[in-house]
C-alpha cells in the first residue's frame, strides 16, 4: 500500500510538474524556432515591438484571470476596449478648448478611461452577481452593446484624436524608460501587482474559493457577490489602462478595434494553467501564455507561413486544445 501510494504520489508530482512548465517549455521552443527561421526574431526592434503591442492583450488578460479564477467569463473586452477609446476620444476632443493639448488634457483623458471601464465592468458585476444572470449571456450581451455604442458615436466611420493632442499624446506609446516602452513596463508592473494579489492577499484566495466551490466559499464567510463583483471591475479598471496604453498608438477609435481581443486574452489565460471552470489561477501563467500567443503570430507574419487573416483561427485552436489538455488532466488524476 505505502509502495503504490508513493507511486501515486510520484505520478501526481509529475503532472504538476510538467503542468507548471508546460507553457514555459513551449514559450522557450517558440523563440528557438522563431531565431531559426528568421536572423531578425532576436533583433532589439522585433523584441520590443512584440512586447509593446502584447501589452494591451496582457493588462486585459491579467483582469481576465482574477474573472476566469472565479468562475465567472468575460466576452465583451473588446469590444469594451473600442468603446472606453470612443469615449476618451471624444472627451479629449471636447475638452481642448478648456484645458488646451497639454498634459492636462492627457491626464484628464486618462481619468475618463478609467472611469468609463469601472463603469463598464460594475455594469457587467451587477447584472452577474446581484441581479444574477449568468456571466455568458451578460457579457455576451454587452458585447454587441458596446460594439453597437461605439460604432454609432464615430457615425459609422473612425473617431480621431485631434491631431495635435495626438502629437503630444504618442510618446505614451513610442517612448519609454531606459530604452523600454512605457506599455510594456505598465504590463509588467500590472503583471506583478496582480501576482502579488492572487497569491498573497485574501482577495486572491477568496477569487480561488468562489471559482472551486461557491457554496463551500459561503460557508467560510466569503462575501461572494462582492468578490465576484470586484473580479469584473478590476477587469473593466485594466481594460481602461489598455485603452489608455493603446488609443496614442493609432490615435483613432471605431467599431472594429478591439476585434477578437477577448479571445485572445481568455486564450492567454487557458494557456498560462488557469482553469477555465474556476478555482485556480496564476499570474504568471497568464503572462506566458500572452507571449506565446504575441510569438505565433510574429513567427507566422515574419515567416510568412500561413495568411495573417488566419491568425484568429489558430488562436481558436490553441483555446480548444489548450481546454482540451486541462481536461485529460483532470482525468488522469
Amino acid at each position: 500500500m505505502t509502495d503504490t501510494t508513493a507511486t501515486t504520489g510520484h505520478r501526481k508530482g509529475r503532472r504538476i510538474s510538467l503542468h507548471v512548465l508546460g507553457p514555459v517549455l513551449a514559450l522557450i521552443a517558440l523563440v528557438i524556432l522563431g531565431a531559426s527561421l528568421n536572423s531578425n526574431f532576436l533583433s532589439y526592434g522585433n523584441v520590443t515591438n512584440v512586447l509593446a503591442r502584447s501589452a494591451f492583450i496582457g493588462i486585459i488578460a491579467v483582469g481576465m484571470t482574477f474573472v476566469i479564477t472565479a468562475g465567472g467569463i468575460d466576452l465583451s473586452v473588446g469590444s469594451m476596449a473600442a468603446f472606453v477609446a470612443g469615449v476618451m476620444i471624444m472627451a479629449m476632443n471636447a475638452m481642448i478648448p478648456t484645458l488646451g493639448v497639454g498634459v492636462s488634457l492627457v491626464m484628464a483623458g486618462m481619468a475618463v478611461a478609467l472611469v468609463t471601464g469601472f463603469s463598464a465592468g460594475l455594469i457587467n458585476g451587477f447584472l452577474i452577481s446581484k441581479v444574477g444572470i449568468e456571466a455568458f449571456i451578460v457579457t455576451l450581451g454587452s458585447m454587441g452593446i458596446y460594439r453597437s455604442l461605439t460604432t454609432w458615436l464615430a457615425d459609422g466611420g473612425t473617431l480621431s484624436l485631434n491631431f495635435d493632442a495626438r502629437s503630444f499624446y504618442r510618446p505614451v506609446y513610442y517612448d519609454g524608460l531606459f530604452g523600454i516602452a512605457w506599455p510594456i513596463i505598465v504590463f509588467a508592473l500590472v503583471a506583478i501587482l496582480g501576482e502579488l494579489a492572487m497569491r498573497k492577499t485574501p482577495f486572491g484566495r477568496h477569487c480561488a474559493a468562489l471559482g472551486a466551490n461557491e457554496q463551500v466559499a459561503k460557508y467560510s464567510a466569503v462575501k461572494v457577490d462582492r468578490v465576484r463583483m470586484a473580479t469584473y471591475v478590476l477587469l473593466g479598471m485594466l481594460v481602461g489602462v489598455a485603452t489608455i496604453m493603446y488609443v496614442p498608438r493609432l490615435g483613432s477609435a471605431s467599431g472594429s478595434t478591439g476585434v477578437l481581443w477577448e479571445l485572445e486574452a481568455i486564450a492567454a489565460v487557458i494557456i498560462g494553467g488557469t482553469v477555465l471552470k474556476g478555482g485556480f489561477g496564476r499570474v504568471w501563467g497568464t503572462v506566458v501564455g500572452v507571449l506565446i500567443l504575441s510569438l505565433i503570430d510574429n513567427i507566422l507574419n515574419l515567416a510568412s507561413i500561413v495568411s495573417p487573416y488566419l491568425n484568429g483561427a489558430i488562436q481558436g485552436v490553441i483555446v480548444i486544445l489548450a481546454v482540451v489538455l486541462q481536461r485529460e488532466g483532470k482525468s488522469a488524476d
